[in-house]
């Protein structure tokens, strides 16, 4: 297994797969250019397998991307989301040690998701939950979202949170891909929301994992304080903005190095850092360009990229690299 003259093996908490049935209803939803992508890419265990193996992965943490599982109707997202994700546990089974699976939830259907967390926790042997920024356009510390915030609290549950589309992308996108500038702003939006909501207050157990970096949060969590503390007049006994955003987990995907991951750290430490691919929708090559930026920038003092995040992802997920752990 190669890893680039790095010995650790890397945890991929960030990694996508589709089926022909996933694809097949998304489409049929209209989202045949998804997100204004080209399309849908292709996904198979035995070849994410032998990527992983190219890479220097140990264990890739699966879930399905943006556009997600609701589109539209409650009960067809409930079945949506329970096929794939038995179809996602199903393959982290198959291979112990190697995959783990994060369960999408039918959001913005509360009581389907309260359903389906339990499933995929108790049954399925999820390791995690996986939502968007924002589910028809209802951001994450809206009101209607508190028992499922309260359910996962009490299990303290991992929660990945996948970008999406905002629902005003027509104006804001300039026709180009949301996932180039939409997403990392959509990342930036949910959070402020579950800070100035006190979702993160209230439920501090959950474990919150946010893609690309942070986005544009470690240049505008000084900002959002800002705001908090000046103009709207925040208890000033509630920890900052920036304290409850050191909470939350990041990953890398997309353009770590050379400057994205330094001013992640320097804004809100690296205890919370994952790696994270976004395989397959990133391609292969774009996937090995990435996974080289990691390992040819420079590294943490008397650490290295790779073993600082796998020891990350363990505490996050202990056991994942395990064959014998779920």
């Amino acid at each position: 297994m190669s890893t680039h003259g790095h010995d650790a093996l890397l945890i991929d908490v960030h990694s996508h797969f589709v089926t022909d049935g996933y694809v097949e209803a998304a489409k049929a939803a209209g989202h045949t250019h998804p997100d204004g992508m080209p399309g849908y890419p292709a996904w198979d265990a035995e070849r994410h397998l032998a990527l992983m193996d190219q890479w220097g992965v140990r264990t890739s943490v699966l879930s399905i991307s943006s556009p997600g599982v609701h589109f539209g109707d409650d009960q067809a997202a409930r079945a949506l989301a329970r096929e794939v994700n038995e179809f996602g546990a199903r393959i982290a089974r198959g291979h112990r040690g190697r995959f783990g699976h994060f369960a999408s939830l039918p959001l913005p259907d509360v009581a389907g998701s309260i359903e389906e967390a339990g499933y995929a926790l108790e049954e399925l042997g999820s390791r995690g939950l996986a939502i968007e920024t924002n589910a028809e356009g209802s951001y994450l510390g809206d009101e209607r979202y508190e028992p499922l915030w309260t359910e996962l609290d009490a299990r303290r549950a991992v929660v990945f949170v996948h970008p999406t589309s905002p629902c005003c992308w027509e104006a804001v996108s300039l026709g180009r891909p949301r996932p180039m500038l939409e997403f990392i702003f959509d990342s930036t939006r949910t959070v402020s929301d579950l800070v100035f909501s006190g979702v993160l207050r209230r439920h501090p157990d959950i474990e919150w994992i946010f893609t690309h970096g942070g986005g544009t949060l470690p240049l505008l969590a000084d900002r959002i304080e800002l705001f908090r503390s000046v103009f709207m007049a925040a208890d000033p006994d509630e920890p900052s903005a920036p304290e409850q955003i050191r909470r939350l987990w990041f990953d890398m995907a997309g353009t770590p190095f050379p400057n994205q991951i330094p001013a992640l750290v320097k804004a809100f430490g690296a205890e919370r850092l994952l790696y994270g691919s976004d395989y397959c929708w990133t391609p292969d090559a774009g996937t090995t360009a990435q996974v080289k930026s990691v390992d040819d920038a420079p590294q943490p003092a008397g650490d290295t990229w790779r073993e600082l995040t796998t020891r990350n992802a363990l505490r996050l997920l202990p056991g994942l690299d395990r064959p014998h752990a779920g």
